[in-house]
């Protein structure tokens, strides 16, 4: 079985415009590279043809990688949680309870995670933890330092 990728429908419409985006544009785009490396004769020594050979198979690879995406895709909505708990799509606020820090989060699908930039999803130990929480719970994460306790301060739909 094919894995699956949890988005969010807004995640999902990006990656399909990109994938539009590279088909059209971009693949013509080098194309035309190719097609004027080749112009310069000698393809054994053109540093020109070697780039746009490169260029290409990335370009088909990024192609393959995001119709797989979204082919397999998982839309995820927070309709198996209350509206006061967290649950994807939702933004949260929490408060690591040892240094009073706070950090915003986005509850995201796992093609979208990026927690450097608050962005998590169910697949990260955090994530996990967090999911179906209500503001006010103190919630224990385990890290490679040990447990972490956080407490949910808001919770923005």
């Amino acid at each position: 079985m094919a894995k699956e990728f949890k988005l969010t429908q807004e995640s999902l419409e990006k990656l399909k415009a990109e994938l539009e985006e590279l088909k059209t544009v971009r693949e013509k785009e080098v194309a035309e590279q190719l097609k004027e490396a080749r112009s310069f004769g000698d393809l054994s020594e053109n540093a020109e043809y070697d780039e746009a050979k490169n260029e290409q198979g990335k370009l088909f690879s990024r192609i393959a990688e995001l119709e797989n995406v979204i082919a397999h895709a998982v839309i995820i909505t927070d309709d198996l949680y209350a509206a006061d708990e967290v649950s994807p799509g939702c933004r949260f606020v929490v408060e690591d309870i040892e240094f009073g820090e706070t950090e915003e989060y986005h509850f995201v699908g796992s093609q979208e995670a990026n927690p450097m930039d608050g962005k998590v999803s169910d697949e990260s130990p955090f994530g996990r933890a967090m999911l179906g929480k209500k503001v006010g719970s103190v919630v224990e994460v385990e890290a490679p330092d040990g447990m972490i306790q956080y407490k949910i301060l808001e919770i923005k739909k």
